[in-house]
């Protein structure tokens, strides 16, 4: 017995000195701390993708929003979290204007800022917040009568007219109202050296309706259109006399949708009519990447058309605050939204040359045409963004295609900047006019946004001369050869083999191309077809897009009739599901994180083998629930880190990963992947626990010694 007691020392002892990667100890890696609010390509209710709630990669935050009617001027809110198993630590901060009423799972630790507890895998809180803004958008005064953006966490909010001292932005009655959704700062630990994804659902409670980022409170009446793969919504309050017919309002964003291939196109836009009597600061609104508000008095047929001002806003994804413009290139906001909303109204047909002629003439008077559009301290409060800076990209855009004899326009450069990761400058806006135009155009440019001088306006012939020339009909869409992950052929699967996709799929958004489940950080490339269906010679200009956003792009010149083929790609890095779209045809990609993979099995052959000779490690993994799962493995030893081969499972599917690792050291070494281990002798018979990879001078003698006590014992008893 005293024998037994002290080999059972040894053991505990041999257990607290072994390290990382040898037998007995965890393969978990140490906590890490990616931070911050929820990305823009982050799944929406605006039903960007579909819920991965309940996954163990994916944090899900359902936002509840409620009336207080007895509280004019305030709203409440309940966030409830879905918290994956891999994290182990969430700090919600909510703001100083946040008064929290109740939290469960939550627990204070500074002034809007709250810690989950752990106590429960879906903590909530619960607080009230002023829903009025009078001009201020998220606390950001509006000091100049022209700004356009104004910017909070990760939404944006642009007007499309100056904004009154003490006109209302945001409003909440008591019997209606227009909130924004409360924007909140995360940050959080895991246990899994994989992404985290961030999704959210926000619904109202009660009669009204949400977007991503702006909701409505009371009754209201909803009108939707589905065109070329977005929803646009409209929501019309009860308390609303909407001056156009709803399908009127529909039909010209429609056209709009159509007409403007500038890429960001979202899977659902939100455009709410806002009651007219209300002393509103702007006539429109745009706040977050889809939605926007407009003075439900507002027609349809003016060259200021405000629909189409506010929907052109939602296309440009280079303005959101995760791009962003500098200083110098901050007039294009407001002049491209402006340009495009009066050219599109003259388009279709809502109003006159003449109209959309003396619309750009604004910025041929003084004193908006003295202003310097790269610089905004010149601007005061004379509106220069708007009025000169619709003339001026105007008068670029009817260049440019005089140019190019109508193969090229604004648009090209409108979706080369929204393709941009990165903020947009002065000389990136350059460079996008040469490649689209050339430097004569450039030199234009600058001309016109450096100094006072203002370009001419045209008539209607010169309009004609440019504008009625048509580019070339260029068809693209995804090719026959495979889509490839990390440089393998990737299987697709149909969406009916994976269950909550099917209601997903709108058959009018274009061609069902079938679903992906591909491991976060791994490269997709997908190949491109493109042919110029036209009698002339044109320039495709391909783009791919995936959760609203271009990920990649190519432009090629083609003579009629000549077929091209392209490879375009696109890594992602955060869990989710996205809607990707190459022309008319659509895919639905599942990404995951390796933690999605449930390692059942890990063998090693041979699991005896000399120094330098080398073994093969196989983990059998599974897919597990209802979803897929996707994820590149890593397989651990005391010595190195190897990565296996990415893989995809449907649900329920098994699959092998293997890898090939050599030891240039005798000893008995552990491989850990997935919460599995194996192990492999290297060399002959181990002399002594000495030999074991890993142990210091200090645990190897102290191991030694407790070995010889043991066999003194022995031999005494």
């Amino acid at each position: 017995m005293t024998t037994r007691v002290a080999v059972c020392l040894v053991v505990v002892v041999l257990l607290g000195a072994v390290p990382a990667g040898v037998v007995g100890v965890s393969t978990t890696a140490p906590e890490s701390g990616p931070s911050g609010v929820a990305p823009s390509i982050a799944p929406t209710v605006s039903g960007d993708s579909t819920s991965l709630a309940g996954e163990n990669d994916v944090l899900h935050r359902t936002t509840e929003l409620r009336q207080r009617p007895a509280q004019p001027g305030t709203f409440e809110t309940t966030m409830t979290f879905d918290v994956p198993e891999p994290m182990t630590g969430l700090e919600v901060d909510l703001g100083s204007e946040a008064d929290v009423r109740a939290a469960e799972g939550f627990e204070a630790t500074g002034e809007g800022t709250y810690r989950w507890t752990e106590s429960t895998d879906e903590p909530s809180i619960r607080f009230s917040m002023p829903a009025n803004r009078t001009g201020t958008v998220d606390g950001h005064a509006q000091t100049r009568a022209t700004d356009g953006q104004e910017q909070h966490g990760s939404a944006t909010a642009t007007v499309t007219t100056p904004t009154q001292e003490r006109g209302y932005t945001f409003i909440e009655t008591g019997e209606w109202g227009i909130v924004q959704v409360p924007s909140v700062g995360l940050s959080f630990r895991t246990t899994t050296p994989g992404p985290i994804g961030i999704e959210e659902t926000v619904t109202v409670d009660g009669p009204g309706v949400a977007g991503s980022k702006m909701a409505v409170f009371g009754p209201v009446t909803e009108h939707e259109r589905s065109v070329d793969g977005e929803t646009i919504r409209l929501a019309v309050p009860d308390a609303a006399d909407l001056h156009e017919r709803p399908a009127a309002v529909l039909d010209a964003l429609e056209a709009a949708n159509q007409r403007l291939d500038v890429g960001s196109s979202p899977a659902e836009t939100l455009i709410i009519a806002a009651p007219s009597d209300v002393d509103w600061g702007p006539r429109g609104l745009q706040y977050g990447p889809t939605d926007a508000w407009v003075v439900a008095d507002a027609p349809l047929e003016e060259a200021t058309n405000v629909w189409l001002h506010e929907y052109v806003h939602v296309r440009q994804r280079f303005a959101n605050p995760n791009v962003g413009t500098t200083a110098d290139s901050e007039w294009l906001v407001e002049a491209q939204a402006e340009y495009y909303a009066g050219l599109l109204a003259y388009e279709q047909g809502l109003v006159s040359f003449d109209e959309f002629n003396r619309f750009l003439e604004r910025g041929t008077e003084s004193p908006a045409a003295d202003g310097v559009l790269a610089d905004p301290t010149t601007w005061g409060e004379d509106n220069t963004n708007y009025l000169k800076g619709a003339l001026v990209y105007g008068e670029l855009d009817r260049q440019v295609r005089l140019a190019t004899d109508g193969d090229r326009s604004l648009d090209d450069v409108f979706r080369s900047l929204n393709a941009q990761d990165e903020q947009v400058s002065e000389a990136d806006v350059l460079a996008a006019l040469e490649t689209v135009g050339n430097a004569e155009i450039r030199d234009h440019a600058e001309r016109y946004t450096r100094t006072t001088e203002t370009p001419e306006l045209w008539n209607r012939v010169e309009h004609s001369a440019a504008f009625d020339q048509s580019g070339a009909t260029i068809e693209y869409g995804l090719g026959s050869a495979p889509i490839t992950v990390g440089d393998q052929p990737w299987e697709r699967w149909d969406r009916s083999d994976i269950d909550g996709l099917d209601d997903r799929w709108d058959p009018d958004s274009g061609t069902d191309r079938g679903v992906l489940a591909v491991p976060a950080g791994e490269r997709v490339t997908v190949p491109v077809t493109m042919e110029n269906v036209d009698e002339r010679a044109g320039t495709a200009d391909v783009s791919l897009q995936a959760g609203g956003e271009i990920v990649d792009g190519t432009q090629r010149h083609l003579e009629s009739g000549e077929r091209a083929t392209e490879t375009l790609s696109w890594t992602p890095t955060e869990p989710g599901v996205y809607d990707v779209r190459l022309g008319s045809d659509r895919l639905t990609v599942v990404v995951r994180s390796a933690s999605s993979l449930t390692v059942t099995e890990l063998a090693v052959t041979p699991d005896s083998v000399e120094p330098g000779e080398a073994v093969t490690v196989t983990a059998t993994v599974t897919a597990s629930g209802n979803r897929p799962a996707a994820g590149t493995l890593e397989f651990r030893t005391s010595v190195e880190t190897a990565t296996g081969q990415p893989i995809a499972l449907a649900p329920g599917e098994t699959g092998l990963v293997e890898v090939q690792l050599r030891f240039d050291d005798e000893g008995r070494y552990e491989v850990a992947a997935g919460g599995q281990s194996a192990t492999v002798t290297v060399g002959g018979a181990l002399e002594g626990l000495e030999s074991i990879p890993g142990f210091g001078v200090i645990a190897g003698g102290v191991a030694l010694a407790m070995a010889l006590a043991v066999a003194l014992l022995g031999r005494q008893r």
